[in-house]
């Protein structure tokens, strides 16, 4: 589900000012600390009834904006799809009453009274193609039939791209409901909650435990007023990113919350490129926070939108058909992977020289996303990482450093040459003492040269995390050294109620990492 960061950081500041991510608050992230990120849906040892009405209490915060004049707003906005898929999974774990609150939020908006959120006027619809509309002609949620006409034309060419072009499985069939077998569309005022739309999973494949068909919802304007941006570019991007979680339902509608967002975000950039509003979460995703884990996920917060980069990295070097690869091998299906998230996209890049290495290419180029994305040097500054930690280097031995580095995440270090360092045959000699290899250590240097020009120098690790490397460094030709340390760890205790990977608590959580860095002059 998109969210605006404007709206939702608006309502945040409620009762979080001066914070710029509710993850941030989660994980500790600027605090000095890192704990893991408990779900919000149910901390370990969390009985299965408590965790489902959890799930239901998150679902009914994001119906309640504008549901009646009484409806006070949600204090901290929360991800619409993703709360309704949790909804969704839990509805077993309810008791009868909670149940029957749990169907009317889930109910389409057609089915009235039954939907706390459903249409107060009857409702009409247009059907064409693979799809069919619904609106209204009155109240706050009125759609005019230039607008109607409008995003059906936008569906149509996002189901061209998305199971046409680049070869995603359809959409789970819902049946009859809605009025037909074609997948239904809903125009509602959702700007005032500060989301763009969502999409809810509805019912199971025949036969299938986690294959299931859905509905989207979709504002009924994207008025300039509440979406700062022209209502064409943003009907554009929610239309992709949010059709793209109703084919995900059919891959696996369970599947780890970060995958499905960033991918989503993602896939904003394959239909709509030149309106480019997912900038607006870099600040929240590892281009901006490279030590937040990258699997992390927060119902009211943006990390998991911020992390589109990561797949547009692995799309750019190993082709676009390497995103359906990872939905293929989490997939649920018969034929599928059948593994979950950080697994899928180990499997699929062991093709590419495996996770850990692709990882810290990663991780290097975000420090540089002018080299390392088509359009990074167009990314606002305010995106890049600012936490880096700086060393001017002098003559000598240098001191050991150490640093902790979260599961998929990095941390950079800039070395600076000192004025002293001239004339020619400087180099630093760089070592690192990290953790054994099964914790998949890596590390890469990248020499950054007056003239503009940059070396990348991957530092190798043996056995047990040691390992040096011998770099340019003198004063006359080096502007800096940006050496990245990361963990690229996916080993987990699964089903530990986390928002991480297969909600597990990560084994190599905060592994440390020390480094030294010392100049010196080889003399012809």
């Amino acid at each position: 589900m998109r969210r605006s960061v404007a709206a939702a950081l608006a309502a945040v500041a409620i009762v979080l000012p001066m914070l710029p991510d509710a993850a941030a608050s989660a994980s500790g992230v600027g605090h000095g600390r890192a704990p893991v990120v408990l779900s919000q849906l149910g901390a370990p040892g969390q009985s299965a009834a408590a965790r489902a009405r959890a799930a239901l209490e998150k679902a009914q915060q994001v119906v309640a904006g504008g549901s009646s004049a009484s409806a006070a707003p949600a204090a901290t906005p929360v991800a619409g799809t993703l709360a309704m898929r949790d909804l969704f999974s839990a509805l077993p774990d309810l008791n009868d009453a909670d149940r029957r609150q749990a169907r009317a939020v889930l109910a389409r908006p057609t089915d009235g009274t039954k939907d706390p959120d459903g249409y107060r006027a009857k409702a009409k619809r247009r059907c064409h193609g693979h799809f069919c509309l619904h609106w209204v002609t009155r109240t706050s949620d009125k759609a005019t039939s230039a607008w109607v006409g409008r995003t059906m034309r936008t569906m149509a060419s996002v189901w061209r791209l998305e199971v046409g072009k680049l070869g995603y499985r359809r959409p789970v069939g819902d049946g009859h409901h809605g009025g037909n077998h074609l997948f239904d569309v809903y125009l509602k005022d959702l700007g005032s909650q500060g989301l763009y739309g969502y999409c809810t999973p509805e019912y199971l494949k025949p036969g299938r435990k986690r294959e299931a068909s859905g509905y989207c919802v979709l504002d009924n304007d994207f008025a300039r007023s509440q979406f700062r941006t022209r209502p064409v570019k943003a009907l554009k991007v929610t239309a992709a990113h949010e059709f793209f979680h109703a084919i995900q339902f059919g891959y696996d509608y369970k599947e780890d919350a970060w995958l499905m967002e960033a991918t989503a975000t993602w896939m904003e950039e394959r239909y709509a490129d030149g309106v480019n509003d997912n900038r607006q979460y870099l600040p929240y995703g590892q281009v901006g926070r490279p030590d937040v884990p990258l699997d992390t996920f927060s119902l009211s917060g943006f990390s998991q939108y911020g992390n589109w980069p990561f797949f547009e990295f692995l799309s750019s070097r190993f082709g676009v058909g390497t995103i359906r690869q990872i939905w293929d091998q989490a997939a649920q299906f018969p034929g599928g992977g059948h593994l979950y998230s950080a697994q899928a996209v180990a499997a699929v890049l062991a093709a590419h020289g495996g996770l850990a290495d692709v990882f810290t290419r990663y991780a290097a180029g975000n420090f540089m996303p002018g080299r390392t994305y088509d359009e990074g040097d167009q990314w606002p500054r305010s995106a890049r990482a600012t936490a880096a930690r700086t060393q001017t280097v002098n003559s000598g031995t240098g001191q050991d450093v150490s640093l902790a580095v979260r599961h998929l995440a990095s941390k950079d270090v800039v070395l600076r040459p000192s004025a002293d360092l001239t004339g020619q045959g400087w180099h630093a000699d760089i070592s690192i003492d990290g953790p054994d290899a099964e914790s998949a250590p890596t590390a890469y240097a990248v020499v950054w040269t007056r003239d503009g020009k940059v070396h990348r120098v991957r530092v190798p690790l043996d056995a047990t995390g040691s390992g040096t490397a011998s770099v340019e460094f003198g004063h006359d030709d080096v502007k800096r050294v940006v050496l990245t340390l990361a963990n690229a760890s996916i080993r987990y205790s699964c089903k530990q109620g986390t928002n991480y990977s297969c909600r597990g608590k990560p084994v190599d959580a905060k592994d440390a990492f020390t480094y030294s860095v010392s100049a010196s002059q080889t003399t012809p």
